[in-house]
């Protein structure tokens, strides 16, 4: 990061004009489970399979019974989590590559603005906004 009027690290900073817009198979079927699982349908899904399970009671023994409902949760569970784990970490990224190019956006107004009459001033609010929103030259993500 470089502190010296007139001169951004936007260069090193990945802006969203940068980010790659191909999206894959699995990204694209993560995106979808994702609007699926934040339905109401899909809560409506998750009560009816329970509502399903509960007269099998009277067809299995009571340790099948139990068996059924962990085993059709804990694969439900499992996939779900690791689908919308890949769609927070993509929104995340995204958002960080928006923030990084406002910070960097508005530390060009900043310098361009040094020229004025206190430009130290305006150096040392500039270096605090670039630290304060992680404009780094290793993003997070």
């Amino acid at each position: 990061m470089s502190d010296s009027p007139g001169t951004t690290d936007t260069a090193t900073a990945t802006m969203p004009s940068d980010v790659d817009r191909r999206v894959g198979r699995f990204d694209r079927f993560s995106s979808a489970a994702s609007k699926v699982t934040s339905r109401p349908g899909y809560f409506v899904f998750c009560v009816l399979l329970i509502l399903l399970w509960a007269p099998t009671f009277f067809l299995f023994d009571k340790l099948t019974w139990h068996l059924l409902i962990h085993t059709v949760t804990a694969i439900i569970t499992f996939l779900t989590v690791a689908l919308l784990q890949n769609s927070e970490t993509r929104n995340e990224a995204a958002l960080q590559h928006k923030l990084n190019a406002v910070a960097a956006g508005l530390a060009d107004i900043m310098d361009r603005l040094s020229d004025g009459e206190e430009p130290e001033e305006m150096r040392k609010r500039r270096t605090e906004l670039l630290r304060a929103v992680g404009l780094e030259e290793d993003e997070s993500v």
